[in-house]
């Protein structure tokens, strides 16, 4: 048996990131909480960072179903908002800088949101984050023809990575994170972060037109309407759910 192509440098060392929100509307849902952290090779969490903040806005009982926050606990314990989008921004910004890849779970939701709260509140926004490693776009590109669907927790499962708090936002981050690692193990990725960031902006845009595609075939999207590909930080409104099942409509 030839021996395995080694192992890409920043499996080493990967940040991962999530967002816990009042909704899935990227242009007009607000942070709820956020999780920053670092991961070792092993996936062992070796820094973190979790916030919670007071969106500003009633968090709909919807939401709350999701991540368990209500709208008396985040406005009697919540950071404002204003104070945590900064620091969230800010803690992303230091570690790109530093060249370290931060995992987010269906990226362009997470990234988008963030950088809208940020406009929303006069803070200089992540335009281009780079390198962003999405294991919900790798996955797809890599074994595209699986079926069921692609939630962090079903596609967790398939790469025996625990999920035990789904929709906590450091448990979902934590996980993403060792899912990107599994990937880099079971797959050959490009060699650098920076050709895997860039393959990523392309299979996100061939995997949007294909769900395009799909959509107007079963009657779910309008043949004028499309799914907006652009990766990792969409520009107008998205809605979209955690695997990316939905996204932004354009004519």
């Amino acid at each position: 048996m030839p021996p395995l192509p080694p192992l890409p440098s920043w499996v080493t060392r990967v940040a991962v990131f999530d967002l816990e929100t009042t909704g899935v509307d990227v242009e007009t849902d607000r942070v709820v909480t956020a999780h920053v952290g670092l991961l070792d090779a092993g996936g062992t969490e070796i820094a973190a960072r979790n916030w919670l903040a007071d969106p500003g806005i009633p968090i709909p009982e919807g939401a709350t179903a999701v991540h368990g926050v209500t709208t008396s606990h985040a406005r009697a314990l919540g950071r404002p908002a204003a104070e945590v989008v900064e620091q969230v921004t800010s803690a992303l910004r230091s570690l790109l800088s530093q060249g370290v890849p931060v995992v987010a779970y269906n990226a362009a939701y997470d990234f988008s949101l963030l950088a809208h709260e940020a406009r929303r509140h006069g803070i200089v926004p992540l335009e281009s984050p780079s390198p962003v490693v999405d294991p919900l776009v790798i996955d797809k590109a890599y074994d595209r023809y699986r079926p069921g669907k692609r939630t962090l927790q079903v596609v967790a499962d398939h790469y025996a990575v625990p999920l035990d708090d789904a929709h906590e936002a450091a448990a979902d981050a934590v996980a993403a994170g060792r899912v990107a690692q599994a990937l880099a193990r079971r797959f050959v990725l490009p060699e650098t972060l920076t050709e895997l960031h860039d393959r990523q902006i392309g299979w996100a845009r061939s995997q949007a037109a294909s769900l395009t595609e799909y959509f107007i075939r079963v009657g779910r999207l309008d043949p004028d309407d499309a799914i907006d590909g652009t990766w990792p930080v969409r520009g107008h409104r998205a809605v979209d759910s955690e695997d990316g099942s939905s996204a932004l409509l354009h004519p």
